[in-house]
């Protein structure tokens, strides 16, 4: 069962959230918070899995309270999720900089809500791929200038196109495919470049690619 927390200011929102996840047999929503504050506070008493966070809230944002939880040793197991619109595409890049594990756009459709919830409380994938490559690219373009990173060095050929790839939003099947390994292989190269990057997630990893100037918003077309 994968625990999920809400933490949105509007009530309809949070409603209209619970009602699609408490409907699916492996997903619990165990708690709902107004506020950013109150989310934090939540997160440190449940230790939900996966937490759906609003950007802008009163009290504390988003963000900060995504830096918070990531920053927390003893929340090292929650992912959170950060909830936005498409005229609210400027956060998305600081999300991924405060630790978020991917994003939705709160219009999304039921079943992709499902999937993105999955996907991120096991871990092996960013969120909404379509709609990843889209935002990411956008928002990457208005980074700062590249900066090496020494630790890059530590990848080998192989694992260098992998993390390109991962950072321009591909799950670990179409790596697989593009580069004609099996799922299983791909799977494990990105086991091994979160380790070796000491990396939390494959958000992680898609922002330190773009901040290396390893790959650059809309290479991959």
């Amino acid at each position: 069962m994968t625990t999920v927390l809400l933490a949105d200011d509007q009530r309809l929102v949070r409603a209209g959230f619970r009602s699609i996840l408490d409907g699916e047999p492996d997903l619990d929503v165990v708690g709902e918070a107004a506020d950013g504050a109150e989310a934090l506070t939540l997160v440190r008493e449940l230790r939900p899995e996966v937490v759906l966070m609003d950007v802008r809230m009163p009290e504390l944002d988003g963000l900060e309270a995504t830096r918070r939880i990531v920053a927390d040793p003893a929340l090292a197991g929650v992912r959170v999720v950060i909830l936005t619109t498409f005229d609210l595409d400027d956060y998305v890049y600081g999300a991924l900089r405060a630790g978020a594990s991917g994003f939705l756009v709160k219009d999304t459709e039921p079943m992709e809500l499902i999937h993105a919830v999955r996907v991120v409380a096991r871990g092996d994938a960013l969120i909404a791929p379509s709609i990843t490559r889209r935002l990411i690219s956008e928002i990457a373009g208005r980074a700062a200038k590249p900066v090496p990173n020494a630790r890059l060095n530590a990848l080998t050929e192989r694992e260098r196109e992998v993390l390109e790839l991962v950072a321009a939003g591909l799950s670990n099947d179409e790596i697989a495919d593009r580069l004609v390994l099996s799922p299983a292989t791909a799977k494990t190269h990105v086991s091994r470049i979160l380790t070796k990057l000491d990396a939390r997630d494959r958000a992680q990893l898609v922002v330190l690619a773009y901040e290396a100037g390893l790959v650059t918003p809309g290479w991959l077309g």
